[in-house]
């Protein structure tokens, strides 16, 4: 029961951010230090663009929509502390982490950014994924874990099909695989 309740607690910072849109957002810009609500420095705005502002906490670089600011006597301001937004940035790190870990398996199915199939894992070495383009154990590619993500498609590659073969080809040693990732 205590799990639930700490659950809801850190979620509930989120809702209060959504909940308040900005008084006025020409304090959103590039380099604007912001402030929580006990005024201490969350961070600084260091991208501004499609109504998203990424906020550097110095730990994380959170986007949050340019209508999640407020306005303050010396800056943009949000509804929760460095504290809190690094411990929510923290828990959705390490769930997609999790997720990722489960998805990177040898047999696993993966696809390109595009959602077009790119082939199944062959080999898991550290950090390194060996995927066999189109099931062909012969026709291979080493990609690195960063690489990959899971999203509601399931695994995915970050890179599409013609990322991979350019970057194949500039690497491709004499009769053999190649590596995208080095």
């Amino acid at each position: 029961m205590k799990l639930a309740k700490l659950a809801v607690a850190a979620v509930a910072p989120l809702a209060v951010l959504a909940a308040n849109p900005a008084l006025a957002n020409e304090q959103v810009v590039v380099g604007a230090t912001v402030s929580g609500p006990e005024g201490n420095a969350v961070g600084t705005i260091v991208t501004v663009e499609n109504g998203q502002a990424i906020l550097d906490t110095g730990k994380h670089k959170v986007p949050l929509g340019i209508d999640m600011y407020g306005e303050g006597e010396t800056g943009p301001t949000i509804t929760v502390t460095k504290a809190q937004l690094d411990s929510m940035m923290d828990a959705q790190v390490a769930e997609a982490e999790a997720k990722l870990d489960a998805a990177l398996v040898v047999g696993a199915e993966a696809m390109d950014a595009e959602h077009a199939p790119l082939g199944t894992i062959l080999e898991i070495d550290g950090d390194n994924i060996v995927i066999a383009r189109g099931g062909d154990e012969m026709d291979k590619v080493t990609l690195l874990r960063e690489h990959f993500a899971v999203g509601d498609h399931g695994l995915m590659a970050l890179l599409t099909n013609a990322q991979i073969e350019a970057a194949m080809a500039q690497t491709a040693p004499a009769g053999g695989g190649a590596s995208a990732g080095e």
